[in-house]
């Protein structure tokens, strides 16, 4: 059974701009009370006066943040995990420290959050969402990003082994969101979604109890093919990119 979100209440980390901001207000528009996650106080302040929510200005990778956001979780039925942060480049040429702070709130931050908010999200039957990315299949200059949003993926599998809890993970494209900004997308294949498209997918995806969603649903096939023939996978994604 999957969770209805009308009459619950849902914290949104990263939810200041973005896929967070964008679940924030599908959330809201079905009925959800929203508690929003996230670093930038003015951005998360615009979006509490759009969705009716309650910011929580906090900073994940920080102690002191994160156990802000864990005492906000108490109350929750519904977890998305939506902060995150990208780098693409040559590997060599990545500074040790932002290897370390993509780690830090791609993968470590989610990891934690989750842990402190498990007993209560049994309590209450609840729901975890991870926002992941399809660069989970290994993507070039992305080695970092795509190694956390692949450990997003495995923790979110075992996750499920929980009892009383639904967990959700979902494998967006290329997305309109800060991620591209001061960069160009001119591939017309496959083609960049709006952070709209991939929240109403995720809340269909929550209420149908959806182990896994792919926004566009088509790039179920180029996920399922890497972890069936990986070789052929990655000679195919050599040829055509």
């Amino acid at each position: 059974m999957g969770l209805t979100v009308r009459g619950r209440t849902a914290l949104v980390t990263g939810a200041s701009s973005g896929i967070g901001a964008a679940t924030a207000a599908e959330l809201s528009s079905r009925g959800c009370r929203v508690l929003l996650v996230g670093r930038d106080e003015h951005r998360l302040a615009e979006v509490a006066e759009r969705t009716g929510g309650e910011p929580v200005p906090a900073d994940l990778t920080d102690p002191a943040g994160l156990d802000r956001a864990a005492a906000a979780a108490r109350a929750v039925d519904l977890l998305v995990h939506s902060a995150g942060v990208g780098w693409a480049g040559d590997l060599s040429a990545m500074p040790p420290e932002r290897i370390e702070a993509l780690t830090a709130l791609n993968l470590t931050a989610p990891m934690l959050l989750t842990r402190a908010a498990l007993p209560d999200l049994r309590q209450r039957c609840g729901h975890v969402v991870f926002v992941a990315s399809i660069a989970m299949v290994g993507v070039p200059g992305e080695a970092v990003y795509s190694a956390t949003k692949a450990g997003l993926r495995a923790f979110g599998a075992s996750l499920r082994y929980c009892d009383g809890i639904g967990v959700t993970t979902v494998f967006p494209g290329a997305v309109h969101t800060p991620f591209f900004a001061g960069r160009r997308y001119d591939r017309r294949f496959p083609r960049i979604v709006g952070p709209q498209e991939v929240a109403e997918a995720l809340v269909r995806g929550v209420e149908r109890d959806a182990e896994e969603v792919f926004v566009p649903k088509w790039l179920t096939a180029p996920a399922r093919l890497q972890g069936l023939l990986p070789g052929t996978f990655h000679r195919l994604a050599r040829r055509f990119g």
